[in-house]
């Protein structure tokens, strides 16, 4: 144990020559190891990031929940002509739904709105995310309110001019003011903040704390006087234990009567959920990484000639040295051992400094992301260090198998 002690020590200490004396070599030779190791913990470490935010973000809607519209939200066989003519998601297919189809917990009927200026006093925002939707999204969406209150179910029947105000849209109207009973305009009408929701950050879809959300029926009373035909959708949050495939089939049954398509008539809407949605964003997490990987791989790749050629030149510089030491009783391992450990020692530093860039980047990151948590694992700095390792065992192993079979006597010869 003593001697592999003495041996890594040595070994250390010529790599550290190597880096000192050859310091332009030993850039040029390290620079592909520290960029490879930094493009994939990189990359990981951008992935896991977004991966968990956008989990953050999901974690307070159901998986199984299910929005009932004309549109697909991802990819479909119906064809494009066909889905034009598919009719509107209108509030009484809502109302039908919620009082004919079993099982359900909650449900909500939303209008697709554009996004709205806001005005209160001199104060003007542009682009808020209005949100036309039934009370009820309160229950799916586990929306937290920090001051004030949802709007009730009568409210929403009624279409109040009511609004609850995300956290930044508050912020910005309202400043330190307490905004509860203070009427903005939207849409060119003056609603009453009944409500501010609690700081969320970043999201999928943009920020909640930029949104607002408003009784549906507000909006459809003063867009089309009450008569549907612009563009919304059920949401569908089932009850807990459901089985989903059955509830799907009810569902689906029950609406299709409710709109009188005969047998064999295709559906004329889609049904999309949550957990296909989710399945999809881990499909695209995951394509992202194999991409990453890659990309990354061929720098590792470079980085690992370099190592190679270091430990050659290493090698045909110490020929004299290894004759030396094998005319003295070293054995073949103790050489070979010496160079993998010059190797690996090489390729580790270039590692280390990869993950220094990546802790810079980081600390960089979160000073320009907000409220997105950059997130930099303990487990993928692990993974740089053990990627590191291994670069530097492929690539010493060879020019190290080299060095230990030299015969003693040319090798003293050659390097004289």
């Amino acid at each position: 144990m003593l001697l592999y002690l003495r041996l890594f020590k040595e070994s250390f200490s010529f790599a550290i020559n190597a880096l000192t004396n050859n310091k332009l070599r030993t850039f040029l030779s390290l620079l592909g190891v520290t960029i490879g190791i930094f493009s994939i913990i990189a990359v990981l470490a951008a992935v896991d990031s977004l991966d968990r935010n956008i989990q953050d973000q999901l974690s307070g809607l159901d998986k199984n929940t299910m929005y009932l519209t004309k549109f697909s939200f991802g990819p479909t066989d119906v064809p494009r002509w066909q889905r034009d003519n598919f009719p509107q998601t209108e509030y009484g297919d809502f109302d039908f739904i919620r009082r004919n189809v079993p099982d359900i917990a909650a449900s909500a009927y939303v209008i697709f709105g554009s996004p709205q200026t806001v005005r209160y006093g001199a104060e003007t925002i542009s682009g808020v995310d209005i949100i036309p939707v039934s009370n009820e999204i309160y229950e799916i969406e586990n929306i937290k309110i920090e001051e004030g209150r949802f709007y009730t179910e009568s409210e929403s029947i009624n279409g109040a001019p009511v609004i609850v105000l995300g956290h930044s849209i508050a912020e910005n109207l309202f400043g330190n003011s307490n905004p509860i009973g203070k009427q903005i305009r939207v849409y060119g009408r003056r609603l009453t903040v009944i409500g501010v929701m609690k700081k969320m950050g970043a999201g999928m879809g943009g920020s909640p704390d930029d949104k607002g959300y408003v009784p549906a029926n507000f909006v459809r009373r003063f867009q089309t006087g009450g008569v549907d035909g612009i563009p919304g959708a059920v949401i569908i949050k089932p009850e807990k234990g459901v089985d989903m495939g059955a509830f799907e089939g009810v569902l689906k049954q029950r609406f299709r009567v409710y709109r009188g398509l005969k047998a064999g008539e295709p559906d004329n809407f889609f049904v999309n959920k949550m957990s296909g949605f989710t399945d999809a964003i881990d499909g695209i997490i995951g394509t992202m990484n194999i991409m990453g990987w890659i990309i990354s791989g061929f720098s590792l790749l470079v980085g690992g000639f370099g190592i190679a050629n270091i430990m050659f030149v290493s090698v045909k510089e110490r020929t004299n040295l290894i004759g030396i030491q094998k005319s003295l009783g070293a054995k073949n391992r103790f050489i070979l051992f010496q160079f993998l450990f010059e190797a690996v020692i090489l390729a580790v530093i270039g590692g280390l400094v990869g993950l220094f860039f990546v802790w810079i980047g980081s600390l960089i990151a979160l000073q320009f992301t907000g409220d997105f948590e950059f997130v930099l694992s303990a487990g993928n700095m692990f993974l740089g260090f053990i990627l590191s390792t291994l670069i530097g065992l492929i690539s010493g192993v060879i020019p190290a198998i080299s060095a230990s079979r030299l015969d003693p006597v040319e090798a003293i010869r050659t390097g004289m």
